[in-house]
C-alpha cells in the first residue's frame, strides 16, 4: 500500500496570506474586515467634509513665537513673529479617524525623536497671523493624508461606463469561445466521416 505525502501545514499565516483563506469561515471574515474597512472609509470622508482650519481645535498642540530669519529690516530682529506649531501624535490622532493614521505618521512634517508633528510659519509679520497659517497647514498635512489614505469616489457615470465595458467583454469572451467550440467540433465532425 502506497501512502501519500503528507501536505504541509502552515500554524502562522503570513502577513499577506489570511488564514483560513479557503474555507467558507475565511470568506466570512474577509467580508467581515472589507466592510469594516469600508465604514471606516465612509466616517472618514464625513470627517474630513467638515474639516476646515478654524474647526482644528487650538487646544491640540502648543504655538511657540520666535525670531523670523531671512529678509524683512529690523522687524525681523525686534519681534518674535515666526511661528512654531508643535502637535503631539497621540493629542492630534485621537481626532482623526483610524483609516488616517498611518499616513499622518508618514508625513514630512513628523520629528521623530518627540513624537509629533512640527509646522512652522513666518509669513507675515504678525504673529496671529502665522500662527493661522501653522493651523491652516496643519489642515493641509491631514488633507493630504486622506488623498493617498482614501481612495477615491467612483461616480454613477463611471460605474455606469464600467458595468458597461465589463458586459461587453463578457459578450465578446463568449463569442469567441462559441467559434472555438464551432471550429473543434467542426473538426471533429470532419474525421468522423472518413
Amino acid at each position: 500500500m502506497l501512502r501519500r505525502a503528507a501536505r504541509p501545514v502552515f500554524s502562522v499565516a503570513s502577513s499577506w496570506q489570511s488564514p483560513g483563506r479557503h474555507s467558507i469561515r475565511g470568506f466570512a471574515a474577509r467580508r467581515n474586515n472589507n466592510d469594516v474597512r469600508e465604514d471606516e472609509i465612509r466616517t472618514a470622508r464625513r470627517w474630513l467634509e467638515q474639516l476646515n482650519a478654524e474647526t482644528i481645535p487650538k487646544s491640540i498642540g502648543e504655538v511657540t513665537f520666535s525670531r523670523s530669519s531671512g529678509p524683512g529690516g529690523q522687524n525681523v530682529n525686534k519681534v518674535n513673529s515666526k511661528a512654531t506649531l508643535k502637535v503631539p501624535l497621540d493629542a492630534l490622532l485621537k481626532h482623526v479617524p483610524n483609516a488616517l493614521h498611518s499616513e499622518i505618521r508618514a508625513s514630512r512634517y513628523i520629528a521623530a525623536r518627540s513624537d509629533s508633528i512640527i509646522i512652522q510659519a513666518d509669513d507675515s509679520r504678525k504673529q496671529t497671523d502665522n500662527a493661522h497659517s501653522c493651523y491652516a497647514r496643519l489642515h493641509q498635512v491631514v488633507v493630504e493624508a486622506a488623498r493617498h489614505a482614501l481612495p477615491g469616489e467612483t461616480s454613477a457615470e463611471q460605474a455606469q461606463r464600467v458595468k458597461n465595458l465589463q458586459k461587453s467583454d463578457n459578450e465578446r469572451r463568449l463569442k469567441s469561445k462559441k467559434m472555438l467550440s464551432s471550429k473543434k467540433s467542426a473538426r471533429r465532425g470532419g474525421r468522423g466521416g472518413d
